[in-house]
C-alpha cells in the first residue's frame, strides 16, 4: 500500500465520521476496472468461505480471521491500485452500515436479559482498566513531556473506551497539538489491528479457557435457530428465497436513511458536524426497536446477509491499513499505546475472573470498547455466540458517552499533579 493512505484512528473504522451522505460524493470514474474491483471485494468473502468448507486450516483459522489477513496481504502488497480507494471506501462504509441493522432484525431482546448486568459490570471494569493503564503510563513517561504524556493518556482512554469520535472531540477539548494526533493515529492502527486479529484467533480459545464458560458453551441461554448457523451461505443463492432478502435489505436501507436524517438532524440542532456516534446509536436503536416486530423477526435470512456483509467488511477494513509509517513513530508511544491496550486487556481479563464474568461477555465489552461497537458482530461471529451481539453494541454505546468525559477529565487531573 502505498505511503500515506491510511490514516485511522484507535477504532480503525474512521470513515464512518464522515457518514454516508460525504461518501455518496464518489470522486471517481465508474469504469472497467471499478466494475472489475467492485466485484472482486465482494466476491472474495465467497471465496474464502469456500476455502472454509475444503481446507481444515482454513476452518480453524475461521472466515473473519481469513477476510482479515488476505485484507492485510492484498493491501500492503500493492495489488491494489491507488485510484480503487474511494471504491474500498464506499464499500466499507456501505456494508457495515447496512450490516448492522440486518444482524439485529433477527435477535430476541429479552434472551439480553439474562447477561445485562455483567456486560454492564464488564464494561465497567473494561473502562476501570483503560483509565488505570493509561494512568501508571503517564507517570512513567512524564519524563519525556508532561502535557504530551497527559495528551496520550487521555486519547488513549478516550479511543478505547469509545471511538474515533471521541478521538477527535478530545483533540478539540485539550488543544493538542497535530503533530501528536496525526502520530497517536498512525500508531494506533497498527495496535487496533494487532489486538483485533489476535482477539479473532488466538484470544478465543485462551479466554474461554482463563474465564467461565459462557450460557451458551455450557449447553444453553441461546435459541439454537438455523440462521445462527451461518456457515452455509447457500440459501442466499437460491432464487425461492430472493423475496426475503429482497425485504431485508430494503428494510436495512430504509434503517440506514433514517438514521443519516438523524446524524443531521441533530447535527443541525447542536451546530455541529455529523458524528459517526449518532449514527451508530440511531442504527442499533432503529434495529432493536425492529426486532420486536414478529414478522421482521422471522427473516432468518437477515442474519446470514449481514454476516456476509461484516465478511466483506472485514475484508476491506484490513486492505486500507498501511504500516508504512510505522518507522517514523517515536519507541516510548509505542509502548505508551501497546502498553495501554495490552495491559488494560489483563486487567479486564482478571476483574473479570474475579467477578466470574464469563469470556463471551468479556470479549465482545471488550472489542466494543477498543475498537468500537461496529466491530462487535465479526467477535460474535468468531465466539459462535450471535446472541452476544446486542450486549457488545449496548456497553459500546456507553463507550461513546463517557470516552469524552473520562479522556479530558484525566489529562486536566494528571496536569495538575
Amino acid at each position: 500500500m502505498q505511503p500515506g493512505r491510511n490514516s485511522a484512528g484507535g477504532a480503525i473504522l474512521r470513515r464512518l465520521r464522515t457518514q454516508m451522505g460525504h461518501n455518496a460524493r464518489l470522486h471517481y470514474n465508474v469504469g472497467p476496472m471499478t466494475i472489475l474491483f467492485t466485484a472482486l471485494f465482494l466476491a472474495i468473502p465467497a471465496g474464502l468461505l469456500w476455502l472454509t468448507h475444503y481446507q481444515g486450516w482454513a476452518r480453524k483459522l475461521g472466515i473473519i480471521a481469513l477476510c482479515y489477513l488476505a485484507g492485510l496481504l492484498v493491501g500492503n502488497f500493492g495489488l491494489i491500485p491507488e485510484n480503487i480507494l474511494p471504491v474500498q471506501e464506499a464499500l466499507t462504509d456501505a456494508s457495515i452500515v447496512l450490516a448492522l441493522p440486518l444482524l439485529l432484525f433477527t435477535l430476541d431482546i429479552r434472551q439480553w436479559s439474562r447477561v445485562a448486568g455483567k456486560a454492564m459490570l464488564s464494561m465497567v471494569f473494561a473502562t476501570t482498566a483503560v483509565v488505570t493503564l493509561a494512568t501508571l503510563l503517564f507517570f512513567v513517561f512524564r519524563g519525556d513531556g508532561e502535557q504530551s504524556a497527559s495528551h496520550f493518556a487521555a486519547m488513549s482512554v478516550g479511543v478505547y473506551t469509545g471511538g474515533t469520535p471521541n478521538l477527535a472531540a478530545i483533540k478539540a477539548g485539550l488543544d493538542i497539538p497535530n503533530s501528536e494526533y496525526i502520530v497517536f493515529h498512525s500508531l494506533d492502527t497498527l495496535v487496533g489491528a494487532a489486538y483485533l486479529f489476535l482477539m479473532l484467533t488466538v484470544g478465543v480459545r485462551f479466554f474461554r479457557r482463563l474465564l467461565e464458560k459462557p450460557a451458551m458453551a455450557a449447553g444453553g441461554g441461546v435459541e439454537e435457530d438455523h440462521h445462527f448457523d451461518s456457515d452455509d451461505f447457500t440459501p442466499l443463492l437460491r432464487a425461492d428465497n430472493f423475496p426475503e432478502i429482497a425485504k431485508a435489505a430494503s428494510l436495512s436501507a430504509l434503517v440506514a436513511l433514517a438514521a443519516l436524517g438523524v446524524s443531521e438532524l441533530v447535527a443541525v440542532v447542536s451546530a455541529t458536524e455529523r458524528s459517526s456516534a449518532t449514527m451508530i446509536v440511531a442504527l442499533t436503536s432503529f434495529g432493536i426497536l425492529l426486532s420486536l416486530v414478529a414478522p421482521v423477526r422471522r427473516m432468518h435470512l437477515s442474519y446470514k446477509l449481514g454476516m456476509y456483509l461484516i465478511y466483506i467488511f472485514s475484508f476491506l477494513i484490513a486492505s486500507v491499513a498501511s504500516l508504512d509509517r510505522l518507522a517514523e513513530v517515536n519507541l516510548s508511544i509505542t509502548v505508551f499505546l501497546f502498553g495501554t491496550v495490552l495491559g488494560s486487556v489483563v486487567l479486564h481479563g482478571l476483574l473479570c475472573r474475579l467477578a466470574g464474568i464469563d469470556s463471551d461477555t468479556f470479549m465482545v465489552t471488550s472489542v466494543a470498547a477498543v475498537c468500537s461497537p461496529p466491530f462487535v458482530p465479526m467477535i460474535a461471529r468468531a465466539l459462535g455466540n450471535p446472541a452476544i451481539i446486542l450486549s457488545g453494541m449496548t456497553t459500546g454505546i456507553i463507550g461513546y458517552a463517557l470516552g469524552n468525559y473520562l479522556g479530558i477529565s484525566l489529562a486536566l487531573l494528571l496536569q495538575r499533579l
